[in-house]
């Protein structure tokens, strides 16, 4: 392999928009892999820049890192990943990408009138809690209507 395709962190970083603690987090948690220099440095191939943004845009269409892990394990190992190795991992989340959109389309076109909290505190809603039904604790708490791909936990900044 060629020195050249060999990048450090810091380039990494600047290039993928991660931070350098970002990436050596992902590599922790398998998701990226780096070699060492003589000096104990991370070196990462060029090719992870591609990992990365999967690892972004799977991250922004509500994958866990679980399931990015998942899905990156489906790439060959020994050879950067050809545009049929990325188109055949995407078709696995393609559904749930289809499901997200229909989701926020029912969040956007419901928006002005209800949120999908159940509070009823509107006169005109367009959800049906008859009888407070979501105060009965057992759905979820928060916004019980909002559809479950739009409904995952809350991260305290």
């Amino acid at each position: 392999m060629d020195t050249h395709d060999l990048l450090p962190v810091g380039t990494v970083a600047k290039r993928s928009g991660f931070a350098a603690s970002a990436l050596r987090y992902y590599e922790a948690q398998g998701l990226i892999h780096a070699d060492r220099n003589s000096g104990g440095q991370r070196r990462f191939e060029r090719s992870v820049l591609r990992r990365l943004a999967f690892i972004r845009a799977a991250s922004n269409v509500g994958l866990t890192l679980e399931e990015i892990r998942d899905e990156l394990e489906r790439l060959p190992d020994g050879r950067t990943p050809t545009k049929a190795d990325w188109q055949r991992i995407t078709t696995h989340w393609r559904g749930r990408l289809n499901d997200q959109i229909a989701a926020l389309e029912r969040l956007r076109d419901g928006l002005d009138s209800c949120i999908g909290c159940g509070c009823l505190s509107l006169r005109r809603c367009t959800i049906s809690n008859p009888a407070d039904r979501a105060a009965d604790g057992n759905g979820a708490p928060g916004a019980a209507f909002l559809p479950p791909l739009l409904r995952r936990p809350h991260k305290p900044a």
